[in-house]
């Protein structure tokens, strides 16, 4: 992992899980995802532990593993965005609608200071500064990358964020 990052140009990728599908549990999904994220193109510099939170917004479904990964990538958001939606099918993911239960959901926070609303990619993602699922891993990893819309931290959008307030960290 690297020491220094450019928390100019990294990539910020969230990942998540409420169905562990074939791999016993949520957080095994995920290690085994970020496991192949070198074979879609995106090197790991950092990565956040686990978190746990209640389903939103049907808190009765499985309760959700989180984290977020800061990775290098030498394509574009476009070629990035496929690469994650490749790799969550490839992993089981099944689209049921929105905010339904789910193996494996990556999401595209952000790619560098890059800011695009086209159809299809909105940079950055245009909700993940609500969830404290998003923004805790984050700033647990990265306190100081700043919104490149909000111009807010990672850590200042934790302590606002007004969806999933109940994120905790996982400890071992």
């Amino acid at each position: 992992m690297t020491e220094f990052l450019d928390l100019d140009r990294v990539v910020v990728v969230a990942l998540g899980s409420n169905l562990a599908g074939d791999y016993g549990s949520c957080e095994a999904l995920l290690e085994a995802a970020l496991a192949r994220f070198p074979s879609v193109g995106l090197k790991i510099q950092k990565r956040s532990g686990w978190w746990r939170s209640a389903a939103w917004p049907d808190p009765n479904a499985p309760e959700y593993r989180n984290g977020v990964a800061l990775v290098e990538a030498n394509a574009g958001p476009e070629q990035v965005l496929v690469a994650l939606l490749d790799l969550e099918a490839a992993m089981g993911r099944e689209r049921a609608g929105r905010n339904a239960p789910r193996t494996l959901d990556l999401d595209l926070i952000a790619h560098g200071r890059e800011v695009r609303d086209a159809p299809g990619l909105v940079l950055p993602h245009p909700r993940a500064h609500e969830r404290r699922f998003v923004m805790g891993p984050l700033a647990e990893i990265a306190p100081a990358w700043t919104h490149p819309v909000l111009g807010l931290t990672a850590a200042a959008l934790a302590a606002a964020a007004t969806v999933g307030r109940d994120a905790t960290p996982i400890r071992p």
